[in-house]
């Protein structure tokens, strides 16, 4: 059941201001501007993305020595993903479904969970984390969507594109949303998926509001409160119809119709920092946002 405690879905999720910068498609590392990045109708921003180069007046001599960080993208077959190293999991992650991906003869047996060494140590998610924490690894980019090749869904297997999720919403809900994903893009042109992590706040007994969330294992990895998934529908009329959704990180009633989890494009924004609706209408004028109460 739901946890009340919790900001859920079906109320305004008001947690600050939408942080969030225009991302250029300047390369971001050599594999960054190919592959699926550069078939995506949106990109999420966030506020730590922007080009190596740097904009503004600060002297060149601050930056001699490197950067400390900048928003850490990878391409892969399967998707492009935006790294938190904080976390040990991604930002968020974005996916192409149709009908092409959904079809072939990709193994799920064939593929193992495995940490990703192109993410400094210091920074990476091992197996050893998940190991009796009572957690799943549960998949962003889910490997079910990627049957067209073996190795497509082998790279959703990467501890990158994996968060810590509650075995109960992991194998009912959260997996029946992923399966309507794939229904919708049976009927659509394309769809484009874009999953994340949420750490929303909540009101303790002092009547302050405070994130709080688990780590596990020796490398801390962090434990979503909620996860959102933002479903971008092409379809051939060239409509493009958006819907978005939260979930909590806990069991949730796999019986709860799925429009119940729908929300706001914008609330999610707000929560996350990212931005999605500006980059979507600058390719169409034709936007149609399905949210709770909508008629299909």
């Amino acid at each position: 059941m739901l946890r009340s405690r919790w900001l859920l879905p079906g109320a305004a999720l008001a947690l600050g201001a939408g942080l969030g910068a225009a991302l250029t498609r300047r390369r971001a590392g050599a594999d960054a501007a190919e592959g699926l990045l550069g078939r995506l109708p949106v990109l999420p921003a966030v506020a730590a993305a922007g080009p190596a180069a740097l904009q503004g007046s600060a002297p060149a001599e601050l930056t001699k020595y490197g950067l400390p960080g900048l928003a850490q993208l990878r391409s892969r077959e399967s998707y492009v993903l935006c790294y938190d190293p904080r976390s040990r999991s991604a930002l968020w992650v974005i996916e192409q479904l149709n009908r092409d991906t959904l079809s072939g003869a990709s193994e799920r047996a064939a593929c193992d969970f495995q940490e990703d060494d192109s993410v400094h140590e210091y920074h990476r998610a091992t197996n050893a984390d998940y190991r009796g924490s009572g957690f799943d690894r549960g998949h962003l980019a889910a490997a079910a969507n990627h049957k067209w090749s073996q190795k497509a869904m082998r790279d959703t297997f990467y501890l990158s594109n994996i968060a810590p999720q509650d075995p109960h919403l992991n194998q009912n809900a959260w997996n029946n949303l992923e399966k309507y994903s794939r229904s919708l893009a049976r009927n659509n042109k394309n769809v484009y998926v874009c999953t994340g992590p949420l750490f929303l706040p909540r009101m303790e007994a002092d009547g302050k509001m405070y994130v709080r969330y688990q780590v596990i294992g020796k490398n801390n990895v962090a434990v979503p409160t909620h996860f959102f998934k933002v479903l971008i529908l092409e379809k051939e009329s060239g409509e493009i119809e958006l819907r978005s959704y939260v979930m909590p990180n806990s069991p949730v009633d796999d019986k709860i119709p799925l429009e119940r989890f729908l929300v706001p494009i914008e609330s999610i924004e707000r929560a996350s920092g990212l931005l999605f609706v500006p980059n979507i209408l600058k390719r169409t004028s034709n936007l149609k946002a399905i949210t709770a109460g909508s008629k299909r």
